[in-house]
């Protein structure tokens, strides 16, 4: 079953989610919900990965993605995950 199959599940705010998205997210309250607030960015971002790993995700980190803008290629961002690019 492709992502567009799977089905959703609705947050608070009526958002719909796939069962994709559903699991990152509650790998990164897991990781909230652990360690709080205070701590540098790269402590939460090895933390996710952790969770990541446990829910069998594939991911990449720090990974330098292409920016569009009307076709045309314009820059580049780094994004610090891409899980399950497929």
């Amino acid at each position: 079953m492709n992502q567009a199959q799977q089905p959703t599940t609705a947050s608070r705010k009526g958002y719909d989610f796939g069962q994709l998205t559903d699991r990152i997210i509650k790998a990164a309250l897991r990781v909230h919900h652990e360690l709080k607030s205070g701590f540098r960015e790269i402590i939460y971002q090895r933390a996710l990965a952790l969770e990541l790993q446990a829910e069998e995700l594939d991911f990449s980190r720090e990974v330098w993605i292409p920016i569009h803008y009307r076709g045309q290629r314009i820059g580049r961002h780094r994004v610090d995950f891409v899980v399950e690019q497929g």
